[in-house]
């Protein structure tokens, strides 16, 4: 069993051309930001309200954040995560940091993959005023 917390915001994922400068426009503290760079693409995670208006931008998905930090020896976290949400048939994408794991639904799709979460036992603390405050 896992403690989530559901971050307060809708999240944009997004695309820009390799080679492109990451935006300005990112606020560090404003939420959670996350930059890839790869050969092929660089790829941002942000606050919906944060997407840069010249990347390729897929919106809104809801985040949901493992209290962490975990360590990195453990093994399983994204897979006790991923799995009940597979099943449920709720698309995902996933990202990590030092300290902990993500996992981003489409906003459309949260109510389904918080019914699976809790179904496979996790414990899910909800933003004040959605959705009861508290699903477990």
């Amino acid at each position: 069993m896992l403690d989530l917390v559901l971050l307060p915001e809708d999240y944009a994922v997004c695309r820009l051309e390799p080679g492109q400068v990451v935006p300005t426009g990112l606020e560090a503290g404003k939420g959670i930001v996350s930059v890839t760079w790869t050969e092929s693409e660089i790829s941002i995670i942000c606050p919906a309200r944060q997407a840069p208006a010249d990347a390729t931008v897929n919106q809104p998905w809801r985040c949901l954040r493992v209290n962490g930090p975990l360590d990195l020896a453990l093994t399983g976290i994204m897979a006790a995560l991923v799995r009940p949400l597979a099943d449920a048939r709720v698309n995902v994408f996933t990202f990590s940091t030092y300290d902990t794991d993500y996992v981003l639904v489409p906003t459309v799709r949260l109510q389904e993959a918080i019914a699976a979460l809790t179904g496979a036992g996790h414990r899910i603390d909800l933003p004040p005023g959605e959705s009861g405050g508290q699903a477990s």
